[in-house]
Formats: structure tokens, sequence, C-alpha cells
């Protein structure tokens, strides 16, 4: 408060959010809801298929959810920074080696996919400290592809869904994942890149600091120095 009008100070800085709010319970529920989803999927039918496609789509949901909360609500956090990707990898990486492992889906999609997500991952938590790469358009619709392609594949077989369709979905998904993860690679290596280094790329030399500017002679005119003749001080008129 302000001592002489008993307003609040202006600068004040707010209370740091705790680590328990509505955002990272919803990641961990996310991370919670993977078992249940495999389980489910591994137990075939009709009935675990459709649990299972309940599953996936609340943690898919809650992924979407918790990041629109944290943002507008100011509930970022360091355990969410950390824990929000895991929760996105494990689903994914669950849903697909699972399928695999089923016979599903072919193992070199799930390689590939997973190789991509794994490694972005990675680069992500190298680079923080130079700054934050935003999500492009691309990324977004890598992961709404990758999220329809599972779901279809998810769904029973009695539901008589063409295989062709979930094949095409599925390597639409692949073709963007690993183009936007290419972009990201690209767009991290600008990052870490030092103002020289950028320099140096463009073409362009960085900007050199002043030339220190060039005291004039202050000997008086006269003689030649070398000639030993002494400088006669100037006549006071």
């Amino acid at each position: 408060m302000n001592d002489v009008q008993g307003t609040p100070a202006e600068g004040t800085v707010p209370p740091p959010v705790g680590i328990v709010n509505v955002a990272n319970v919803l990641t961990v529920v996310r991370i919670l809801l993977v078992p249940v989803f495999v389980f489910c999927l591994v137990q075939g039918g009709t009935g675990w298929r459709l649990g299972a496609l309940a599953a996936f789509g609340g943690a898919s949901f809650t992924d979407f959810l918790d990041g629109q909360l944290a943002r507008k609500r100011g509930l970022v956090t360091d355990f969410g920074k950390i824990a929000d990707p895991i929760a996105d990898k494990a689903l994914t990486g669950a849903a697909l080696i699972t399928l695999s492992a089923l016979g599903e889906l072919p193992w070199w999609v799930t390689g590939l996919i997973l190789v991509r997500e794994l490694g972005i991952t990675a680069l992500r938590f190298a680079v923080i400290k130079r700054g934050v790469i935003a999500a492009s358009q691309g990324g977004k619709l890598k992961t709404l592809l990758q999220i329809i392609a599972i779901c279809l594949y998810v769904l029973p077989a009695s539901l008589g869904l063409p295989a062709l369709v979930k094949e095409v979905v599925m390597g639409a998904a692949l073709v963007v994942t690993l183009v936007t993860g290419a972009d990201y690679v690209v767009r991290a290596v600008r990052l870490s890149q030092s103002p020289r280094d950028k320099a140096e790329d463009t073409g362009s030399a960085p900007a050199s600091s002043p030339a220190a500017p060039v005291s004039p002679d202050v000997r008086a005119p006269g003689p030649d120095r070398e000639s030993g003749d002494r400088i006669r001080p100037p006549r006071a008129d």
C-alpha cells in the first residue's frame, strides 16, 4: 500500500502461480488416461474399442483445454511447461505403439512419428534459454491430423470403416509431421545462432564500432623540427 494515499503501490509483483491449478490438473488427468486407453485397446471387442476411443478423445480434449486455460488465466507454470509435452507424447506414443503391436499399423510409420516427436521435444528444451518457438499453423494441423488418424484406427472394425480412409488420413498426418519437424529444426537453428552468425548467413557485415576521432596536430607551425631550430613564442600585441 502507498503510505501517503493508502492506494496500492505501483509495480506490485503478482503472487506466483501455484502448481495445483486447473490447467495442471487436466495435464495430470491426461497422463492418467494413457494406461486406461491402452488397457481398453488391447482387450479387443466393440465395447472395449469404444471405451478406448472415449479415453483417447477425452485425453486429447484436455490437451486443448489446459492450454487455453493456462494462457487465458495466467496459469503457466514450470511444471506445466514440462509435463504438458510429456503428456502429449505419452498419449500419442502409447496409441501408435499399441496399434503397431496389434498389427494394425506398420512399425515404420510409428517409428518415424516417434523419432520426430521425441527429437523436437528434446530440441525445444535445448533452445529454451534463447527463446520459445511459437507453434505454427502446420504444427496445429499436424496435431489435429494425428488425433483424427488415431481415432479412425481405434474405431471398431464392426463399424465398417474402409481401410483406405484411415490409411490416407494417417499418411497425411505422417507427411505433415515430417515437414513441420524440418521447419522446427530450421527455426531452432536460427534462434540458437549469435548475431554475428546471422549476419554472415545473410551476407551482411556486422555493425562495427565507430572509429575513434583523429586528434588534430596541436603542434605550432614553424620550422622543421628535425633541424633543431627553436620555436619562438607568439608575440603579444
